[in-house]
């Protein structure tokens, strides 16, 4: 073993350039591999951390309901009626009972109804068409962390409140209001209210920020003329949210109500965060396997190079499997070296880029140490380098000698 690494060593360091080169290669590899799946993954909690700001994993609420088409067959005649929305009452009955079974479930762990409506916020000749959405303010804060992104007032002064109202920062600059100031309101259903501003938020989400402000959940209900047993939605949390769409089609059959998963509700963005996930593990992933080709060339080339000498390795009495462990040895120490160059880059680059603000609706860039993405890398890493050394030393073991001297 002793002989076969020094043997390795030797090769190794015999063309400085080639081995310099293979290892370079790696290094980019593997430091691109880590620095796009960290990016992927931080873009992804990123996205789901401003999607659940307003959305919850699963909603339950009452559908609407679609007819049937109706077919008639008459003396070989066929009258089709197309089908379409029945219009009805979208309030869920007895939304108190409903609450406390689905609080029951192992997998639940925030149950929270809400009142949504559609409303004009106005001030002076100003009008902003929005929504209002009721909600019982600290259970809402628990499943929405809404005092996070409060960037203006107090939020607990909601539920003392019933005529406060907390707005997005973008209809605050827009209407020019503040904290203290009072709003006019005005619903769908022609009822208005004056409530006064006791927050401003902020979620980075423009579309939020401009159309979204909260209020009690008894004022929304007023709104739209209805009594306090009148709810639009039953917001639900869950422990894995990767586990929503499954877990509401159970909610849905105890509900009695149509339970729709967050990623259901979000069927465009998923299909895009799909979309760019399937491009960065094929760039990332590619590039790993180029660094690998440029191993096996180079150990190509070499076992062409050194063809006399394994001839008289395997005719001093090296068997094929000595002749493996000196190429792959020598594949393995370039992986090696490249793998933890190519570790040390990435964080300088991750580093470096989580500092860097963007603004927008993103704010700093969206990027973080993530060691499952190091592990993978370097074990996809070693496995690449090991398959290219491994393949090339294959060759080089089964090298006839005598055939070799003849020539």
């Amino acid at each position: 073993m002793n002989i076969n690494l020094d043997i390795a060593k030797t090769y190794l360091f015999s063309n400085k350039k080639m081995t310099a080169v293979a290892t370079l290669g790696v290094v980019l590899g593997m430091s691109i591999y880590i620095f796009m799946n960290s990016m992927l993954v931080g873009f992804d909690k990123s996205s789901s951390a401003s999607i659940f700001k307003t959305t919850p994993h699963i909603r339950i609420y009452n559908d609407d309901v679609i007819s049937k088409p109706l077919v008639q067959n008459s003396k070989e005649k066929f009258i089709i009626i197309n089908p379409k929305i029945v219009p009805k009452n979208n309030t869920i009955i007895n939304p108190k009972l409903i609450i406390e079974t689905l609080l029951k479930q192992p997998e639940v762990t925030v149950v929270t109804p809400q009142v949504a409506t559609n409303v004009f916020f106005n001030n002076g000749k100003s009008q902003i068409a929005g929504s209002a959405i009721g909600i019982k303010p600290e259970e809402a804060n628990i499943m929405f962390d809404i005092k996070s992104y409060m960037v203006e007032g107090n939020f607990d002064l909601l539920k003392s409140n019933p005529n406060g109202i907390i707005i997005g920062t973008g209809i605050a600059e827009k209407m020019s209001l503040g904290v203290g100031d009072n709003l006019s309101i005005t619903s769908s259903k022609a009822v208005t209210k004056n409530l006064k501003i006791i927050g401003l938020f902020k979620t980075n989400n423009s579309k939020v920020d401009k159309t979204t402000s909260y209020v009690n959940i008894a004022s929304a209900q007023q709104f739209l003329k209805e009594g306090a047993s009148y709810v639009t939605d039953i917001n639900v949390n869950v422990f894995d949210p990767e586990q929503a769409e499954k877990i509401a089609e159970t909610l849905s059959i105890i509900s009695g109500y149509k339970a729709e998963g967050w990623k259901q509700a979000n069927a465009t963005f998923m299909a895009a965060n799909k979309m760019r996930k399937i491009i960065i593990l094929f760039v990332s992933f590619t590039i790993l396997i180029v660094a690998g080709f440029g191993i096996y060339n180079i150990l190509n080339m070499t076992i062409t190079q050194k063809i006399n000498d394994i001839a008289i390795l395997k005719a001093m009495g090296f068997k094929g499997k000595d002749v493996i462990r000196i190429f792959v040895t020598q594949a393995i120490s370039i992986g090696v070296a490249g793998v933890i160059g190519g570790m040390l880059i990435a964080t300088i680059l991750i580093s470096i880029l989580k500092k860097v603000y963007v603004g927008g609706d993103i704010g700093y860039f969206p990027i973080d140490f993530e060691p499952l993405k190091y592990l993978q890398g370097v074990i996809v890493g070693l496995i690449i380098t090991f398959l290219a050394g491994y393949i090339p030393a294959k060759k080089a073991a089964k090298v006839d000698p005598v055939s070799i001297f003849r020539k």
